[in-house]
């Protein structure tokens, strides 16, 4: 029985979705679900909404059991928190999938983990292509299926294969007054646009190539203060880009939901040079396009 290794994040939705995908076909909803439920204990002590009766050394040796090879296994991380506090994270676990057996490892950036040939297979955000390696172009680029066109095959062998499905999209949101009138808020608009537009700094690459370039002639980007949200940051400034689920709070902040540029989602990559036998398999069973192993 081969095993392949496949980076995942540490924490989080995008762990969660991966977990309960290689759940469905493996028929490890049990063992899913412990993870995601110790994970968000954790995250809720970490959070200060629970209260922890051991110290953190004391639950991650609850949480171990190395007499099983499948049973989940996992790691201390310094939390960005004041004070830097240790947090309980996922570090791994090994699910068989009937024809080849699937390890999931932890890493804080599984994409860049692709890159660097460590592993053939990996889960992270689309975000993080656009910022670290699509093409800027005059065009839009709108989605998912989009991205690998914009790869440069001289600058890494890393290509997505698929999303997970669990969606949020970086979307235009102006105030009444600066959209002035019926017309769409979209990407024509923003073209048309000429002054400040506000986004979170770590997607600057991003909305450059989600807006195309050609449309930001004219437009300054501007940043929230520390401390100040997104949405109250763009009411401010009148226009900007930022992630919605249901658009709520950009409503409370008296914003206009326009055009939704580029889903947000948890995407499957391949590093295609590493990729064997064995992984090919695991990349298609994962994707949906063969059949899981009945269990």
């Amino acid at each position: 029985m081969s095993t392949v290794r496949v980076a995942v994040p540490r924490k989080g939705r995008p762990l969660e979705g991966v977990l309960e995908r290689l759940a469905r076909l493996a028929g490890a909803e049990e063992t899913a679900d412990d993870i995601i439920s110790t994970l968000r204990f954790e995250k809720s002590i970490t959070k200060d909404r629970s209260e922890a009766d051991r110290d953190v050394y004391e639950r991650l040796a609850a949480y171990s059991d190395l007499t099983d090879r499948t049973a989940p296994e996992y790691t201390l991380f310094r939390d960005d928190r004041d004070g830097m506090p240790r947090r309980i994270v996922f570090d791994s676990v090994t699910i068989p999938t009937g024809d080849v057996d699937v390890q999931l490892v932890g890493r804080e950036e599984p994409f860049r983990a692709l890159r660097t040939h460590e592993f053939a297979l990996g889960f992270d955000s689309a975000d993080l292509v656009l910022e670290e390696v699509v093409q800027l172009r005059d065009e839009a680029i709108a989605g998912l299926d989009e991205i690998n066109d914009r790869i440069d095959p001289l600058d890494t062998d890393v290509r997505v294969v698929s999303g997970l499905g669990d969606t949020v999209h970086h979307t235009l949101l102006a105030t009444p007054a600066v959209l002035a009138g019926d017309g769409d808020l979209d990407r024509a608009f923003v073209r048309d646009y000429e002054g400040p537009l506000c986004i979170s700094p770590r997607y600057e690459r991003l909305v450059e190539a989600v807006l195309g370039t050609g449309t930001l002639d004219g437009i300054e980007f501007t940043y929230p203060e520390e401390g100040v949200e997104e949405e109250t940051a763009i009411a401010e400034t009148g226009i900007g880009v930022y992630l919605t689920v249901t658009g709520s709070t950009a409503r409370d902040n008296g914003l206009v939901l326009g055009e939704k540029l580029f889903p947000s989602e948890t995407v499957l990559l391949a590093n295609e040079s590493e990729v064997d036998a064995a992984a090919a398999h695991v990349r298609d069973l994962l994707a949906g396009q063969v059949d899981a192993p009945v269990q």
